[in-house]
């Protein structure tokens, strides 16, 4: 009896082409079409009835069943409402990480293996693991996992670990998006496009009928804004708490906003003072201060240090080095496409983390995710949820030394 793997398809051509190659497999397949965002509530947002349509078209033309879920309610409580509560807390939260972690490799995994009877679950992101389909099929044999989500426990009758790898396309690779699931969840996991470049992954959707998919617009930012501004989409949820723009140099203010939350470390800040671009450095949530300087290399927005209050492993275990040295040497990154850049990361108490970079990074902020690798492998993420002196306070500090 053919192996049993549900694909998870948006109507994109990254998860039709995954579609697509399991069925050359000879696998029996079941595309899963998942809603996760009520239109029909906003008014607007993203184009759901339009992936639908696309989703239709790919598993007709497949020649596969289609199931459509709804999994509204799981997204707004494990992923939009925390995200606006971070908002509120002056942070800036990477919303697909959640989503994968509790939504696509949590509440859809748990469906796909229990009533739909699935072996495995399938998805079109760009990345790999070390596991073969093989001994993802025969472990659902040997164990039955009700909470795909959690980790799972390493002993004699479950030995292996699986590795999440980068793909082979290093500039469509996602395992920054991936980073937060669990040990458990990427058993059950094929990621079948991660061994190609984005420009074979298109031609074999031309090949095997799904044109229809490369006339579609890659997804990019956050779904549910739709054609909004961001910071209007914020604002129909959270109530405006005005503040003041600070000159982080001289201290004199600058202008005034709508919300701390309306903006992000990097970030361009509007203020009508003069010609020269301003850029947000910091926040402070509670008085509602948006520091800002002049530049967009200004020495206030790098710096080489941040802290994490915890680090999820994705073996589910602390990698052995970090456990006998407390140090260990690595490479990071916190932003999609940042290039790795090579770090120290320590280990603290309580599982807490802190990190050194070997060069300062522009723009850490906190909320995001930093995501740790070890040559192909990444090993899990943290939420950054410190930050070390930039490098205009350490200026700052060694003029106060010297007078």
């Amino acid at each position: 009896m053919a192996r049993h793997v549900v694909c998870a398809v948006s109507g994109g051509v990254d998860s039709s082409v995954a579609a697509f190659l399991l069925k050359q497999r000879g696998y029996r397949v079941t595309g899963l079409f998942v809603r996760s965002w009520d239109n029909a509530e906003e008014g607007i947002g993203c184009s759901v009835e339009s992936d639908s349509e696309a989703a239709i078209k790919t598993c007709q033309v497949l020649n596969l069943p289609l199931r459509q879920v709804d999994f509204v309610k799981d997204y707004w409580h494990n992923v939009f409402s925390p995200l606006l509560s971070e908002y509120e807390q002056g942070l800036t939260p990477n919303p697909d990480l959640l989503c994968n972690k509790h939504v696509k490799f949590g509440r859809l995994l748990s469906f796909a293996l229990g009533p739909l009877h699935a072996d495995a679950l399938a998805t079109g992101h760009y990345a790999h693991t070390s596991a073969t389909d093989k001994s993802i099929f025969d472990q659902r044999h040997d164990a039955k996992v009700d909470y795909p989500f959690q980790d799972a426990e390493h002993n004699d009758k479950n030995p292996a670990v699986v590795r999440l790898l980068k793909a082979v396309d290093t500039e469509k690779d996602q395992t920054l998006f991936l980073s937060q699931i669990s040990q458990s969840a990427l058993r059950y996991t094929i990621f079948p496009v991660g061994g190609l470049l984005k420009c074979e992954v298109r031609k074999l959707a031309a090949s095997a009928g799904l044109q229809h998919t490369l006339k579609r617009k890659e997804s990019a930012g956050i779904c549910f804004i739709g054609k909004r501004k961001f910071g209007d989409f914020l604002l129909e949820y959270l109530d405006p708490r005005p503040g003041n723009f600070v000159c982080v140099e001289q201290g004199r203010k600058m202008g005034t906003h709508n919300g701390q939350f309306l903006f992000t470390i990097g970030q361009r800040a509007k203020i009508a003072v003069d010609s020269e671009a301003w850029f947000v450095v910091n926040k402070n949530p509670h008085t509602g201060d948006v520091f800002v300087a002049p530049g967009s290399r200004h020495p206030a927005l790098f710096r080489d240090s941040f802290g994490m209050r915890q680090v999820h492993w994705i073996s589910g275990l602390i990698p052995e080095e970090l456990v006998s040295a407390t140090e260990m040497e690595c490479e990071f990154r916190f932003r999609h496409q940042m290039s790795l850049a090579p770090c120290t990361l320590k280990l603290l108490d309580d599982g807490a983390a802190w990190v050194r970079a070997t060069k300062p990074a522009r723009a850490i902020t906190p909320g995001q995710f930093a995501v740790f690798y070890k040559g192909e492998e990444c090993l899990g993420s943290g939420r950054i949820s410190q930050l070390g002196p930039s490098l205009f306070e350490l200026q700052q500090t060694q003029c106060m030394d010297q007078t």
